[in-house]
Order: structure tokens, then sequence, then C-alpha cells
């Protein structure tokens, strides 16, 4: 979990070829109506995401069942961590942190994503960080990310 550019997507892809499991990138779940809004450098609200939050849950319930899976989404409030893990027993959150100015960067690099750069201050204010997960700093390489996770998830039973 993280903001928008904290390396979700690649991280979480490198980790589900390193472990076996499957990868979801939530981005793939918002409804057409948030990347439009998105799109046009409006930030989504609590509302906007609920559909999103329960289409993820209802995957992540299902993958929970057959060996879990890595789904890449930025959570950013506990209450939308609580959505997506509602129904499963043991969720486990690794939150790619990294400054303001860095994922700005990052942003502005990438194309053809619907997420503008320009909503990043709104991810951030929103942001709660979570407490009860893995924190790793994204000025990593992503090999050097999915070590550390691995390293975690060996201590932690995940």
């Amino acid at each position: 979990m993280g903001v928008a550019g904290s390396g979700k997507t690649s991280v979480g892809r490198l980790l589900s070829e390193k472990i076996r499991i499957p990868f979801f990138d939530g981005d793939d779940f918002h409804p057409l109506k948030n990347k439009e809004k998105m799109r046009a450098g409006i930030p989504l609200n609590d509302d906007d995401r609920q559909e999103w939050l329960h289409e993820m849950n209802s995957v992540a319930r299902t993958q929970a069942e057959t060996g879990g899976a890595i789904i890449a989404c930025s959570a950013l409030k506990q209450k939308y961590r609580d959505t997506l893990s509602e129904e499963i027993s043991k969720p486990v959150w690794i939150y790619l942190e990294g400054s303001y100015d860095l994922v700005l960067g990052r942003l502005q690099k990438r194309k053809d994503h619907f997420m503008p750069a320009s909503l990043l201050s709104s991810q951030f204010e929103i942001l709660e960080v979570p407490t009860a997960s893995c924190c790793i700093g994204i000025e990593k390489t992503p090999e050097e990310i999915v070590a550390l996770i691995q390293l975690y998830l060996q201590q932690h039973g995940g």
C-alpha cells in the first residue's frame, strides 16, 4: 500500500514472481467513473472508493481461501484497510513509504496513467500511516524492497 507512484505495482509484480502467489493491481478495480474523475484532476472521496474497496475485498477473500494473493492499492486510510481486510483472518500490510518530492518526481515521469501528479498532494493529505504493518522506504530498488518484504514475511509467518 502507499500513495500513487510509490512502486506498488512494480514491487507487487516482482514479489508475486518470487513467492509464486497471484498479483492483482488495485488500479484495475476502479470503476470507469473513478478513473475519469481522477483524469479530470478531481480527488476521489470516501463514497467514490466504496465499490472499489468492496471489489478488492471480494478478491482478497477468495484468494485467502487458496493461499493468498498480493493486492496493490493505495489503502490510504485505516477505514479503507478495514474494509479491504473484512473476513480475512491475517492480512499483511506492506507500506511503501516515500517523500512527497521523490514520489512527485516519479509521477511526473509516468506516462499513460489516469492518476495525474496534480492529485498527489490530496493523497498525502488523507494518508493515515499504518501502525501494524511493515514499512519500507522506496529509495531502495524494487529488488531490495522485495527482499525486505520476503524477510518480513518469513519472520512474521506471512
